[in-house]
């Protein structure tokens, strides 16, 4: 990775996307300190500490912590990741958004103004729903209906700006660009994170215990991440053959190839849809003034929290650790299955003249995919759970409570690799270009 940094520096168009970039980061950041006008920013921090679940703290998490200090920011990139998410849901469903993606480049650029518009949208829903249900009870300092209305332009316009922001990245970058604002607001809270931990496990204990703790939590650290490296990296090549074909007096076809099944399918979106579903009753609870406590409803709450989880002391709340292990495998099935057609690639092979050796083209070639597919949704589903499950036995276990959990590791990894990846492949665009201009 640093080599690939090192060679990209001195390609001077290259270098220049990435300081582009790098300025860019800088912008979002300087943003994150911006208060929203007529806010009381320390409610809200004071109101999220206060907090025993964590509805919000993954979204404080991809929010670098706007979210906490009620900044121009504090939506963050979200709006749009759901709203991608959900066009691309929906190109399944309608048959006009479907003509779109299959549309080339024209139809990428519609289903793109789409995706932006439903991001303001969605913005401007979040931004009202969270200034009425928290402006009553201390979040504004005026709770007028002027105030409201200034604070929902400000809190939807942070977030169309990020969009922005990652489009430019995108257009004069390296690219990657709404994966990698969420990229550097998940790693500005780290930080906070060591430091938290440094004074759990190694503050005022001997040097021998303070040196074993730290090496404890650097293997834990390191372990995970090289897990989730190969989790990503993986894939199953299934073999191709293409018949011959005789055109003219040329022998076309003949070759060999495969097609490449990455084991995490789905990638982060199980994980994401798992816990946006679980923190759904709790946010519910906060914002009509109300929070996690006794009863049934309140222990119910409790139950569907990953700090809850994996407690010795209160064993019955870990419940809602396996409810959240078969959200997870559901997601990854369900998400797969939505994005992975099997009959459609193997029609496309039928009529290219491919097949599958010892497989006949058809509905055999289909359902060998399939089979192949669940295997691999399985075994990445199952990756999925364990790299999310240590974060979450470690702070119930031994209240090791930070923020960048098992759905951020992924994102983080995942973001730099596809970065590298990207960097890499426009260094070779650019060595052939200049190879055959030569």
């Amino acid at each position: 990775m640093f080599k690939t940094l090192q060679n990209a520096f001195k390609i001077k168009d290259i270098r220049q996307k990435l300081i582009y970039t790098f300025l860019m980061l800088i912008v979002v950041r300087l943003g994150s300190q911006l208060p929203v006008p007529g806010v009381n920013r320390t409610f809200f921090a004071n109101w999220l500490a206060a907090q025993t679940g964590d509805a919000f703290n993954l979204l404080d998490a991809f929010t670098g912590g706007s979210l906490a200090s009620m900044s121009i920011f504090a939506l963050g990139i979200n709006p749009y990741i759901t709203s991608s998410i959900i066009i691309q849901l929906l190109t399944i469903a309608i048959p006009k958004l479907e003509e779109m993606q299959k549309d080339g480049e024209d139809g990428r650029k519609k289903l793109q103004n789409i995706t932006r518009y439903v991001t303001v949208a969605l913005a401007l829903i979040e931004g009202i729903a969270m200034t009425v249900g928290f402006g009553n009870q201390g979040l504004l300092e005026n709770a007028t209906w002027y105030n409201m209305a200034v604070v929902v332009v400000a809190l939807t316009a942070g977030s169309a700006f990020l969009m922005w922001v990652g489009e430019r990245i995108n257009q004069n970058g390296v690219g990657n660009g709404i994966s990698i604002v969420l990229l550097i607001n998940i790693v500005s809270r780290m930080p906070d994170d060591f430091v938290s931990l440094y004074t759990k496990f190694m503050s005022g204990k001997s040097v021998a215990m303070a040196v074993l703790a730290a090496l404890i939590i650097l293997f834990v650290i390191v372990v995970t991440v090289v897990f989730v490296i190969i989790l990503q990296d993986g894939e199953r090549r299934i073999p191709v053959q293409y018949s011959k074909k005789l055109q003219g007096r040329k022998v076309m076809g003949g070759q060999s190839t495969n097609i490449p099944m990455k084991v995490n399918t789905a990638g982060v979106i199980p994980v994401i849809f798992a816990s946006s579903l679980m923190s759904f009753p709790g946010i519910i609870l906060a914002l009509m003034g109300k929070s996690a406590g006794t009863g049934v409803g309140g222990k119910i709450i409790t139950g569907l929290s990953s700090s809850s989880w994996c407690n010795p002391q209160q064993p019955v709340y870990s419940l809602g650790l396996l409810l959240y292990i078969v959200l997870v495998v559901f997601f990854a099935y369900f998400y797969t299955s939505i994005t992975f057609n099997p009959l459609e690639i193997a029609d496309n092979m039928k009529k290219q003249g491919g097949f599958i050796p010892g497989i006949r083209p058809g509905r055999p070639t289909s359902d060998y995919l399939t089979k192949i597919l669940n295997y691999i949704i399985f075994v990445g589903a199952i990756g999925l759970i364990i790299v999310c499950v240590v974060p979450i036995f470690f702070n119930g276990v031994f209240g090791a409570s930070v923020s960048f959990g098992g759905t951020s590791i992924i994102i983080v990894v995942g973001v730099v690799l596809e970065t590298i990846k990207q960097i890499e492949s426009q260094m070779a665009v650019r060595y052939y270009k200049g190879f055959l201009n030569d």
